[in-house]
Formats: C-alpha cells, sequence, structure tokens
C-alpha cells in the first residue's frame, strides 16, 4: 500500500510505524467489513460513500469510489501515445483488508480513464504496497513493489503495452556475493537501469542497493547511499523512493513518513555504485494546527511521489494529497492527486518547479488587468487576519488558472499579498509574501521564498489553480504549494493588499479552466475499477 506507508517485511521493520499504520488501516477497513453479509459478501457501497458533486473537483485526478486512503501515486509509464498511472485503493478481500493498484490512463496526464484494475490480490495473491514502473531491457512496462504479507518486494512485468495483462509476480531474492541470504529490510522499492545493469533499493533509513543482469539474481551490493546530508534528521526514513537523472544531476524522489515529500540532488558513481547526494530539499510544508514532533499526528500534505519521463523529454511528478484539509493527526480519505508538476534544474543546478505545460490547453474566456495600484496600504503589522484590501477582480466560476506579475522593484522589502474567496473583513485564503522571514505563506502554511535569491533583474511571478476548494501556488518556478479552503462557495473575490507601502501589480492574467473529470463521471457509474473482493 503505501508504498511508502506501511512497512511489512520479511527481515527487521520500524515496528513503530507497522503499529501507527496498522492503526490508521484498521479504522480504514472496519467499517467497509462491518457490513459483511454470512457469505462473506462485501454490501453494496453506501451512497453516502460516493464522492458527492460538491466534492467533485474539475481537473484534479481524484477517486470515484468512497473512502480509499491510502491513494499513494504508483507505476507510471508512456506507452504509445497513452500516459499510465496507478494508485493504491485499500478494500475488502477474503474478510480481511488488502490493497490494490487502480489503474488510470490519459493522453495528455489531465483527461484520465479509468481501466479494469488488474494488479489486485485475486491475481497477485497478495495485497499492493507501494513502488514503481520500469521498462526491461527488452522494452516491457514492469513494476516493482512490495507485497502485502509476502515478506518480499516483487516485481511483476506486463504482457502487453496497454497494462490490460500481467505475468504472475515474483519475489525480489535478494542474495550475498556468496550466495547467502541478504538480511535487507523489504518495503518501498525502485528499480533503475543504468548501461546493462539493473538496480534496485529498499526503502529504510538505511537503504541497500540490489544489483541484478536479468531481474532474476539479485546481488546486495551496500548502502545505496554514500552520506546523508546535514538537513535530514535522524529517523527520517526514505521511503516512496524514485531515483533518475535530471539533467547532469541524478535526482533521489521520495518521502520521510515524518515530515512528507522531499528529494535529493547527486551524482551517480559509477565504479562505487553509490548515489552521492549533494543537496537536499522538501515539497512538503507544516501547517500551523500540524504537530512539530513525531510520527503520531501526520503532517504530510504532499505526500507518496511517483514521476515519469515524457516523449519529449519532460520529468513529471505527481504526490498524494494525504492529510488535505484535515486537522491534526488525520488524513484524508478522499484520495486526490497534485496537479502534475515538471521538475527541472536551473543553471545553478536547483531545482525548477512548474505546473504541467498541458494545463494551458484547458485555458478560455482570458481577461487581463495591467497596472493595477494597491494606493492604501495597511499601515500595522498582520495580526490575526489579512487586511481587506482592495478588491482587484471577480472570479466567475471555480475553475480558475491566475498569473500575476509583480515587478522587482514594487516586490523589495514589501510585506504584501492576495487573499481568494476573500469576504471583504480580511477572511478568505490569504498568499502572503514575507520578506522578514524570506518565506511565502499560503492559508496556514509557510515555505521558503525570498526574493534574494531570484536573478537581479527577476519579477515576481504567482501562478495560481483554484479547482473549488483546493489551491495550488507556483512562485517563480522554485517554489509549489498547495492548500484546501471549505468556505470556498460562493466567495468570487479576488483582494489585494500592501503593508507600509502602495504595490503596483504589473499585470494579472485570469482564465477559466475547462473540466476534465468526465472520465471520472463515467468511472463512478460503472465502477470497473472495482477490485475482487472475496
Amino acid at each position: 500500500m503505501h508504498r511508502k506507508s506501511i512497512h511489512h517485511t520479511g527481515t527487521a521493520i520500524s515496528s513503530f510505524a507497522a503499529r501507527l499504520w496498522l492503526a490508521l488501516l484498521t479504522a480504514l477497513l472496519l467499517a467497509p467489513l462491518a457490513g459483511l453479509r454470512a457469505a462473506d459478501q462485501p454490501a453494496e457501497p453506501a451512497q453516502a460513500d460516493a464522492i458527492t458533486e460538491d466534492l467533485t473537483l474539475n481537473y484534479h485526478l481524484m477517486h470515484p469510489g468512497g473512502a480509499s486512503l491510502p491513494g499513494d501515486p504508483n507505476a507510471a509509464f508512456y506507452l504509445d501515445g497513452n500516459y499510465h498511472l496507478h494508485y493504491i485503493l485499500a478494500h475488502p478481500w477474503n474478510g480481511k483488508g488488502s490493497f490494490s493498484f487502480v489503474h488510470v490512463t490519459s493522453p495528455d496526464m489531465l483527461h484520465w480513464t479509468w481501466q479494469p484494475t488488474k494488479l489486485q490480490p485475486s491475481f497477485t495473491g497478495h495485497g499492493m504496497f507501494s513502488g514503481t514502473g520500469f521498462m526491461t531491457k527488452e522494452g516491457k512496462p514492469a513494476a516493482i513493489y512490495h507485497g502485502q504479507g509476502s515478506g518480499k518486494n516483487q516485481i511483476a512485468i506486463a504482457k502487453d503495452r496497454h497494462l490490460s495483462a500481467w505475468e504472475k509476480p515474483y519475489p525480489v531474492d535478494a542474495r550475498n556475493a556468496d550466495g547467502t541470504a541478504a538480511q535487507i529490510k523489504h518495503w518501498d522499492p525502485d528499480c533503475f537501469l543504468i548501461g546493462d545493469t539493473y538496480y534496485a533499493i529498499s526503502g529504510g533509513e538505511k537503504v541497500p542497493l540490489l544489483k541484478s543482469k536479468d531481474l532474476k539474481t539479485w546481488t546486495h551490493v551496500g548502502d545505496f547511499l554514500r552520506h546523508d546530508l546535514p538537513d535530514v534528521a535522524y529517523g527520517e526514513d526514505i521511503s516512496c523512493p524514485n531515483f533518475f537523472p535530471l539533467g547532469n544531476k541524478w535526482m533521489l524522489l521520495c518521502i520521510s513518513h515524518p515530515l512528507g515529500c522531499r528529494y535529493y540532488l547527486g551524482d551517480w558513481d559509477a565504479k562505487g555504485e553509490q548515489f552521492v547526494p549533494q543537496t537536499h530539499g522538501r515539497m512538503n510544508w507544516r501547517r500551523e494546527n500540524q504537530s512539530l514532533f513525531g510520527r503520531r499526528s501526520w503532517r504530510v500534505d504532499f505526500f507518496a511521489p511517483e514521476s515519469l519521463l515524457t516523449p519529449d523529454g519532460r520529468r513529471v511528478m505527481w504526490a498524494w494529497l494525504a492529510t488535505l484539509g484535515q486537522s491534526d493527526g488525520k488524513m484524508d480519505k478522499r484520495t486526490i492527486q497534485s496537479l502534475p508538476r515538471e521538475l527541472s534544474l536551473a543553471d545553478d543546478g536547483t531545482l525548477r518547479i512548474k505546473p504541467l505545460r498541458e494545463l494551458e490547453t484547458l485555458r478560455h474566456d482570458p481577461v487581463t488587468l495591467s497596472d493595477v495600484t494597491i494606493s492604501e496600504p495597511t499601515k500595522d503589522v498582520l495580526h490575526n487576519a489579512a487586511p481587506a484590501g482592495t478588491k482587484i477582480a471577480t472570479l466567475d466560476g471555480d475553475a480558475i488558472e491566475l498569473r500575476i506579475t509583480i515587478a522587482r522593484a514594487q516586490a523589495e522589502r514589501k510585506l504584501f499579498g492576495f487573499t481568494l474567496f476573500a469576504d471583504g473583513k480580511g477572511g478568505g485564503l490569504t498568499i502572503l509574501f514575507r520578506p522578514e522571514t524570506g518565506t511565502l505563506r499560503l492559508g496556514a502554511t509557510e515555505a521558503p521564498f525570498a526574493l534574494a535569491d531570484l536573478p537581479k533583474n527577476a519579477d515576481v511571478e504567482l501562478r495560481i489553480f483554484i479547482d473549488k476548494y483546493l489551491v495550488e501556488v507556483f512562485a517563480n518556478d522554485r517554489q509549489a504549494m498547495l492548500a484546501e479552503y471549505a468556505d470556498h462557495r460562493g466567495k468570487t473575490d479576488l483582494n489585494a493588499f500592501s503593508v507600509g507601502a502602495p504595490l503596483k501589480l504589473q499585470q494579472v492574467e485570469i482564465w477559466k479552466l475547462k473540466p476534465t473529470n468526465q472520465g471520472f463521471r463515467e468511472a463512478r457509474k460503472n465502477r470497473n475499477w472495482e477490485p475482487v473482493t472475496k
């Protein structure tokens, strides 16, 4: 399941993490199991379990059924003109809880169609915990994942490029050089091909590296990481790993369970067969009502990443929005994936994060405002709410993209921001630039973003995506954040404010976005994705 989240292994394991996930899944799975009839046939899903129209998003990928966590994206491919993605679904099987990989396809990573679920316990003999997709030397799609209850990571190879049938999975049998069984932890694996050698890693605080020439015979090489980095705390595991070249570096995209999505950039030492990390960064940011310490309370809005390479060479990632809109310690049962993000390296070697360019094909009814001036700044520092600000636009609809450009000279040293869903009294979802802390704030979340880090003549550019209650913000392709705002209905005003000095917005561009949820609506009716339950 959580490739990332549950660590069932045949050897040593984090007992705390296992107990934590057991408690979570028990709460999730007992509800559907409580309705079993005498013949162990699950009752039909209750209508109340379905995603209501009010919760149905316009252009984000979300599960069409009821309670569905965990929602880790998995095994992503581009094959013959179509994108394929899987995500984990918890469900009853043979009177117990288990997990399947739901399969969706798309021509553009936006319009998704649900396919019959093939990777499920009735076929594999075990539940599906997280892993990744990769291509064999022979050009066949394959998935590596952890088999729930099997004690091993598993490999399954597709029989066709539609992923409509798979060969029976088999375990990764890790051996030492002398042929003895390697004592490694089995969970959250990744597999990648360098030259003519397959390498596989398995999750944990100390990540083991295996190698193989044929995907059958695996030899334990040693530690995957040459060393860890100073801003990674002891106790942070590397789970949901996805290792790939990016520009002239290698990137390890992963999570730690306490702190969510993160990444390393560095070099692959081909002779030493090790990853040498040079920098580390985070993609998940704590909200004010989330815990500071420990794993008992989840703080992982951006979690369990997966990525693929497009035919034109872009690296695109998704992440499960695990605790979106939930209070401390809870996880969201809706299974919503983030917007696809394009990852690249700038000339200075730092990471760039852009919204998927195909999103621009959804735009219609453009509106452009130029030289918008906030001439009456507030004189007080901010207290419990944002200033009422100045209304600059009405956002008609619930699927919107904004691009706001502020000239560099206008943004220097200014505490300023914008309020979505503004009520004219300081209420709404606030986006705030904080020069005194070098951060960008979205709602109750703050992330690093300092004007001083931009090139000297670079303007500030915000891209904001509104999908009903879900908002994603991209700042200068250097930072990305997201938030849920439940009280969005009927609130269409976009306000702007500045503290201490006037502010001029160079340009505000507004587009409505066409919905891409036709496949979601069809899958909600036909439920062709439902796995076998006995």
